[in-house]
């Protein structure tokens, strides 16, 4: 909710409109026209602009007074050209055209207007050009602004000959700058804005004593890309604007800067200050508007900002700044508690109960959110009258809030409390005094336990989250008939309600979040403007034919459809063609049947797909390699026969998670697969695959090199409000994993995992041990195949191994020594191969449990020790008893008979009762592959 660069544009925006103009605006009545040879200059540089829209449309003609002309002042006394306002200011504006912006070249006809005190070609397309080095001779030149207007190049150093300049405005072009001497030469300057511009190559410059005119007043210099404090600032002690955002400045804040008694706005947000603030910040009793949010300071904030009388603007969030809000508000209220607007303390370690704050009288904005502020809400909140935006969420605030805690605020508009322990208690006939545009109230118990009634009043609201409020029962009739102008943004999941969903029509866009209730029913229809739609985890039934194939509303906008955990049948219609801005699709956990219908190809912009868990059947289509912007491709636990298609790896290079898990592929793993070096996650188990493991698996390079991205992955983010109230709505993208044998979630660090799953096929010959190149693999389960051979000797150099699963095997030989090296690893199952020796020794190794060596002729920590007869070879004395599972496991003939007799009675007395149950099917996959894994071992005796 915070704005860090509003104070910066508004005095972009001032250094732009305020000059000191030379030009005598008042005098006679009777202004003297222009003169002509400015006429014809002018003309001359129209002729070299590009105008496309038209705006210097009256310069024209031969005859006629140019002062009349568009954007063209003249001296009213001697009718000289004195300023010439050119700026595109359409640019910042919705409705902005780049043809409104002028171009092509500048004519030095410009030199002509000897008494031109003023230019201003803002916001323009000069489309890379350099600034023409003549600008340098305008020598009456007091105000030039050339920002935004795509110049490039470098800045031709002649510039610095304008020494009657007050105002210089650079920012955001493409300069390369090697130089920036020259403006030293600008002894006059007060306003220098050279922001967005990359510095990096000169910020040496910036650190002498010298290097800036002494008597600027304000100084941008945000997003230069310094990544040192200019210390040349240092002896500037008549700036009232400092403006050093966005550059990676790591240090200190220096004690220079306190002494700036001067100084009205200081904005140091986005970068790597550290440390404290130190008490000297009370110096600085001319400060309006203090910005250090986005940093790493830490420690209390001091109460010596109670000295700064005339501050109306304090944003510290993102911070690490820790200790009481309670003596922040009393050292505020010290003298500037009437003159405070905005206050922004969000992000941080901030703690205790809120104090009164009722000598707030002019607070607009309040932000504390992401703290550890606990205790009620004081009931004085309610005469902050001016109060339009209040985010208070994720805290420890407790107790209840009622209608007494809103008395006054009628012009609140934004209210964002989530994730407290708060209660909301009103009465069923309450009119609030406020009209809000979002409410955001999720994890609040709301008494009673309904939609309040109340917010039939709220004829503003676009945003509404009432997720995991204890609601129930069924959604009423008005809420669907919603008089808001639109509601953008509404989420109601994981409560109680129950009851049919009605269609949903135009009152409601973008965003809806109705999952985890206990809605029942079919799907309803929905308006083509929803980008978001949320109806998992309910008891939805029925089939998807009309809620997919549905276009009495137009082209489906949807981008983000959840469906998944629920009650749906049949198959997927051959209609997603109607969906062809679909991002995400779940339909995992329904009882889906029938193919992938070939109409999946038309989701050329699908980034992830998941139909999980249910009962899809055969090939895997050829039409999903049109989907080419696919990441994730969940097909676990379904029918699927066939082999695994080679144009995966051909045609889906963005592939980064793939589960193919619990289905009845068969054949070798094609080595087209290789091709996916994004890859982080790749699961083929339980399947009937066979042939080799493709030693290209080593080109699993995402497997390989370790991420340093720990932000979550979003294939969508919907941003809602405006600047100052903004807020966002993500789509996390989540995979579940079976991980030590069991299912596991990841979401918002899935960036950071890692997994290859091969487990119960029929892969033969050995371990590649080119994989042991994959040193950020996680989790790596080979288990319950046919490979034989000795373990890798390098596998310690898969040095973030977490889980590791070889058992069920015919590996042979010791364990490598270099096993010793996985730090990390906290599952390791070798159990039931043919390996032989001593367990090397690590601290890893040895508390792990005795059943990951179980069925081998294992010695060592933690099984017994090694025989010193027989050396490291021989098998423990536990394994050399009669009858040790150890010397059982070595005939293979024993496993074919008790496997055999064991399946030959179970089914015999169990068989035909399995045939009618619901879960027959998954459980002849069991069977078949039981009866495989013997017809395997039958053929390897003969």
């Amino acid at each position: 909710m915070d704005n860090p660069m509003r104070v910066v544009s508004l005095l972009r925006f001032l250094s732009i409109v305020i000059t000191i103009s030379i030009c005598s605006c008042n005098g006679n009545l009777i202004s003297a026209p222009c003169k002509e040879y400015e006429r014809q200059s002018l003309l001359m540089l129209k002729q070299d602009l590009k105008d496309p829209s038209n705006r210097l449309s009256s310069w024209v003609g031969s005859e006629g007074d140019c002062c009349n002309w568009t954007g063209v002042i003249c001296d009213k006394k001697t009718g000289h050209v004195c300023e010439l306002h050119l700026g595109n200011y359409y640019a910042d504006e919705e409705f902005s055209n780049e043809s409104l912006c002028l171009g092509g070249k500048l004519n030095p006809s410009l030199l002509n207007l000897k008494h031109l005190s003023y230019l201003d070609l803002y916001g323009n397309d000069f489309e890379g050009k350099q600034i023409p080095s003549f600008l340098g001779s305008l020598k009456s030149l007091r105000y030039l602004n050339l920002s935004e207007a795509m110049f490039g190049g470098t800045i031709p150093p002649q510039l610095g000959n304008l020494s009657s300049l007050r105002t210089l405005s650079l920012f955001d072009n493409k300069f390369v700058v090697e130089n920036l001497q020259w403006i030293s030469g600008l002894s006059h300057l007060q306003h220098l804005d050279i922001a967005a511009i990359d510095l990096s190559k000169v910020s040496h410059w910036l650190q002498g004593t010298s290097t800036l005119p002494s008597q600027l007043v304000e100084l941008h210099m945000s997003e230069c890309y310094l990544g040192v404090l200019p210390g040349g600032i240092s002896n500037m002690t008549s700036l009232r604007v400092l403006n050093l955002d966005y550059n990676s400045i790591s240090s200190i804040i220096p004690k220079w800067l306190y002494t700036f008694s001067n100084l009205e706005t200081l904005v140091l947000s986005e970068n790597n200050f550290h440390g404290e603030i130190s008490s000297s910040i009370g110096n600085l009793t001319a400060l309006v508007n203090l910005d250090i949010s986005d940093n790493q300071l830490d420690g209390k904030i001091p109460n010596s900002l109670g000295n700064l009388c005339k501050l109306m603007s304090l944003q510290f969030p993102r911070n690490n700044f820790s200790g009481s809000i309670s003596e922040i508000f009393e050292s505020l209220s010290t003298c500037s508690s009437g003159r405070i607007e905005f206050l922004d303390l969000s992000d941080n370690n901030l703690s205790g109960h809120l104090s009164q704050l009722g000598n707030f009288k002019n607070l607009g904005s309040l932000y504390f959110s992401n703290n550890s502020i606990s205790g009620p809400i004081p009931v004085s909140l309610g005469s902050l009258s001016c109060l339009e935006g209040l985010a208070i969420g994720n805290n420890q605030l407790e107790g209840v809030v009622s209608e007494v805690h809103f008395t006054n605020l009628t012009k609140l508009k934004y209210f964002s409390a989530s994730e407290n322990s708060l209660t909301l208690k009103t009465s069923p006939d309450w009119l609030p005094p406020f009209q809000l545009y979002t409410l955001f109230l999720n994890s609040w118990h709301l008494e009673p336990s309904e939609l309040p009634a109340w917010l039939q009043t709220q004829t503003n609201l676009y945003a509404l989250n009432l997720s995991n409020t204890a609601l129930s029962g069924i959604i009423p009739t008005w809420f669907w008939n919603f008089s808001s102008p639109g509601l953008l943004f509404v989420d109601l999941s994981s409560n109680q309600l129950y009851g049919k969903v009605p269609n949903i029509d135009s009152r409601f866009s973008e965003v809806i979040n109705l999952g985890s209730n206990q809605f029942h029913g079919s799907l309803p229809l929905f308006s083509s403007n929803i980008t978001t739609l949320d109806l998992s985890n309910s008891s939805f039934s029925g089939t998807l034919f009309h809620f997919l194939c549905d276009k009495t509303d137009g082209p489906k906008q949807l981008e983000i459809l959840q469906l998944q955990d629920n009650f749906l049948n049949g198959e997927i219609p051959d209609c997603l063609d109607n969906l062809q801005y679909l991002k995400v699709l779940n339909l995992e956990n329904n009882s889906l049947g029938g193919n992938i219908p070939a109409s999946v190809g038309h989701l050329g912009l699908l980034q992830s797909l998941h139909l999980r868990n249910n009962h899809l059947s055969g090939e895997v289509p050829t039409s999903l390699q049109k989907c080419e912007s696919l990441v994730l491709l969940d097909l676990h636990r379904n029918e699927f026969v066939g082999s695994i298609p080679t144009w995966i790896g051909k045609s889906l290079s963005h592939l980064r998670f793939l589960n193919l898990r619990s289905n009845m592929l068969h054949n070798n793993i094609p080595h087209e697969l290789c091709n996916l070096r994004n890859l982080q996650i790749l699961d083929l188990a339980e399947n009937h695959l066979s042939g080799a493991i493709p030693t290209c698996f080593k080109n699993f390079t995402a497997m390989a090199n370790f991420s340093n991205s720990r932000d979550p992955i979003l294939f969508s983010s919907e941003s809602f409000g405006d600047d100052e109230t903004s807020f966002q709505y993500n789509y996390i993208e989540n995979v579940i994993l079976v991980r030590k044998g069991r299912e596991v979630e990841y979401n918002k660090i899935l960036t950071l995992v890692t997994s290859l799953d091969l487990s119960d096929n029929f892969i033969s010959g050995e371990i590649p041990k080119e994989l042991t190149i994959l040193i950020c693999l996680q989790s790596f389960n080979l288990s319950g195949n046919l490979l034989a051979g000795n373990i890798p000797s390098k596998i310690g150099d898969m040095r973030w191994l977490e889980s590791l699963d070889f058992s069920r095997n015919k590996l042979t030989g010791q364990i490598s020594p270099s096993m010793s090296k996985l730090t990390f690893l906290s599952n390791l199952n070798l159990s039931y191969n043919y390996l032989t020796g001593q367990i090397p020794e690590s601290t890893q190794l040895q508390s792990l449990d005795r059943s990951s060596f179980f069925g081998n002729k294992l010695c060592g920590p933690p099984l017994e020790k090694c025989s010193t007869n027989h050396g490291g070879s021989s098998v423990s004395s536990g394994d050399q008893k009669k009858g040790g599972i150890g010397l059982l496991l070595e005939d293979g003939w024993f496993d074919l008979s008790l496997g055999l007799g064991f399946a030959f009675g179970f089914w015999s007395v169990l068989g035909s009762l399995l045939l009618n149950m619901p879960w027959s099917t998954g459980f002849s996959r069991f069977q078949n592959n039981i009866v495989s894994k013997f017809y395997a071992i039958i053929q390897e005796k003969l």
